[in-house]
């Protein structure tokens, strides 16, 4: 791959770059400007639609076709929620751009709003964020000072406020209407749909929700232009109708035992041996890597052989992962045991859950028990089978909860257990007892 040129983290690094002034000598405001002043909303809309732009979230759905599922001359109010929350185990890149860039990732949103005719935004931020909390808050200080937002902005009549909205600590408010639930002050049990949230969300009223990079995207969208995005990426394979192509750029996390963990921004398409050999710096202490994590821990798990897949919307499903999610790579090595893999992500699933649906409530419970047994050497072989079992039954997909977070609990268990099930056979065979995990309590 010839050589990257960050656009989403170019300024990360500067002096200042959190501020106004640093943010507007280097262009900043610029794409807003001229999307106020020279487009229409509707424009604004279609541009992002032809950009093919997906969300970076974790489901990688159209964002500019998600825009248009609000209704028509609707009176308003109309929200835009930020999904700040970030609660995917090992990712991080969402913490980057607010730390080190927040005007970036608000320029995106008061574009979005405009977009949208939102009169009202709210970043949805993960409470564990007080750097990011202390920065955004300055950035929006700052934006209303300059006149970027408030009443009446660039003189278009245009008007936006936003509010920082922290959360407390749930990884289910990552689930747009988990995260709406909470907004409004209640528990975070995620909602039935249909209604979507473009026709029903926060307060009842339409609402649209995207995530942190996703809006960063957006501003560099307005202000290179879609042929610029566009050529970024990877096409759609035209042997398969539903890729819609992944385009842009990524930031991609890399953590765990690789020498250099951090962030990166790549084209999408890149795949995980490069992440880790050339961006991480390679397995940590001379050793070989066992696998991997390719996405946040939701999206299932990768063998050493598998690292030549490609990190887009399509490539990691090829090797039966659930998708790229966020992009977040964590690597094991070869000493790891897939035992202590498979039962640290069991134990956060079942603490996650929000309890609202029985299959996720009680499945995710009884996986947990039988990886710990598992990993205490004192499985059976049959435990194999029923956490298959279990994490075929529950989820969206098969039909028995009301959002996802059954299914990513479920995939990474029985990838687990489809592509190391030798090294689980022969952990419960020879019967060894593991000593618990620092902090892994009793069970």
């Amino acid at each position: 791959m010839a050589e990257y040129e960050p656009v989403l983290l170019r300024r990360v690094g500067k002096p200042n770059s959190q501020s106004i002034e640093t943010y507007l000598a280097d262009g900043g405001y610029g794409a807003l400007t001229r999307a106020v002043t020279t487009l229409t909303p509707e424009q604004v809309v279609e541009t992002i639609k032809a950009s093919g732009l997906r969300g970076r979230g974790g489901a990688g759905f159209p964002t500019g076709l998600k825009w248009t599922f609000l209704p028509k001359n609707h009176p308003g109010p109309i929200y835009l929620c930020v999904n700040a929350d970030e609660s995917e185990p090992c990712t991080f890149n969402n913490r980057v751009l607010m730390e080190e860039d927040p005007h970036q990732v608000l320029e995106g949103t008061i574009l979005a709003a405009y977009a949208t005719r939102a009169w009202v935004a709210y970043i949805y931020l993960r409470y564990e964020y007080g750097r990011c909390f202390r920065t955004m808050q300055q950035a929006i200080q700052e934006a209303y000072a300059k006149g970027f937002l408030g009443r009446d902005i660039l003189g278009r009549g245009f008007h936006l406020d936003v509010y920082l909205h922290r959360g407390a600590g749930a990884y289910i408010c990552g689930e747009e209407t988990g995260l709406i639930e909470s907004l409004e002050g209640k528990r975070a049990w995620p909602r039935i749909k249909p209604p979507f949230p473009a026709v029903e969300g926060a307060f009842r009223k339409p609402t649209v929700v995207n995530n942190v990079e996703t809006l960063a995207c957006v501003t560099h969208i307005m202000d290179r232009g879609v042929e610029w995005f566009r050529s970024i990426g990877v096409p759609p394979d035209p042997r398969n109708p539903r890729d819609a192509g992944s385009y842009g750029p990524k930031l991609y996390n890399i953590s765990g035992h690789v020498n250099r963990p951090g962030t990166v921004e790549l084209p999408l398409g890149v795949t995980v041996r490069e992440l880790v050999d050339k961006h991480g710096g390679g397995v940590w202490k001379g050793r070989k890597a066992k696998g991997c994590i390719p996405g946040g821990i939701s999206m299932g798990l990768m063998t050493e052989a598998e690292f030549d897949t490609p990190l887009d919307f399509n490539g990691p499903s090829k090797v039966g992962c659930l998708g790229l999610g966020t992009g977040a790579v964590t690597v094991f090595d070869e000493q790891t045991s897939i035992a202590d893999v498979l039962y640290n992500i069991c134990r956060f699933f079942a603490h996650e859950s929000c309890g609202q649906c029985t299959p996720c409530r009680e499945g995710t419970g009884w996986m947990l028990k039988m990886a710990d047994r598992i990993r205490r050497g004192q499985g059976r072989l049959e435990d194999l089978e029923i956490l298959r079992e279990i994490g075929n039954a529950i989820g969206i997909m098969p039909g028995t909860t009301i959002c996802g977070l059954a299914d990513g609990a479920g995939w990474p268990v029985k990838n687990a257990i489809t592509k190391f099930r030798a090294e689980f056979e022969e952990l419960i065979r020879r019967g060894v007892r593991r000593e618990p995990l620092v902090g892994s309590g009793s069970h």
